[in-house]
């Protein structure tokens, strides 16, 4: 029994440390490192990890939506997300799809537009 919960606490940590990592990509992709109430894609977009309201009442995260100026909310916000349209990629940590979710929304792992998104976020990781 204290074997299984070890291993799971391994596996969490080491999940969780490759979702930093990958967050961290994201947000050198989107922001450059940035932080605060950085507006993009025509002012449609908000915070370090560049979300949209959309994608903010998506993840299921509570708040305000200009509350994804805070780095640990936006991350909380991506992970919700991802948790909702790419849950077996979040937990397994394919964070190709992952990425182009986050790019392309719910479907943007098929899009062929997203392709280039990912390989800037892998160059990252």
């Amino acid at each position: 029994m204290k074997l299984c919960l070890l291993l799971l606490l391994l596996a969490t940590s080491a999940s969780a440390a490759d979702f930093n990592g990958f967050a961290r990509a994201i947000h050198t992709v989107e922001t450059g490192g940035r932080v605060g109430a950085i507006l993009g894609d025509g002012g449609r977009a908000l915070g370090p990890l560049q979300i949209h309201r959309g994608c903010f009442k998506d993840s299921g995260v509570a708040g305000r939506y200009e509350d994804v100026s805070s780095l640990p909310v936006a991350r909380a916000v991506m992970h919700g997300y991802l948790s909702r349209y790419a849950p077996a990629a979040l937990a397994s940590g394919d964070w190709a799809t992952c990425a182009r979710v986050w790019n392309g929304g719910p479907k943007g792992a098929s899009k062929s537009a997203t392709l280039g998104y990912w390989r800037k976020v892998e160059a990252k990781l």
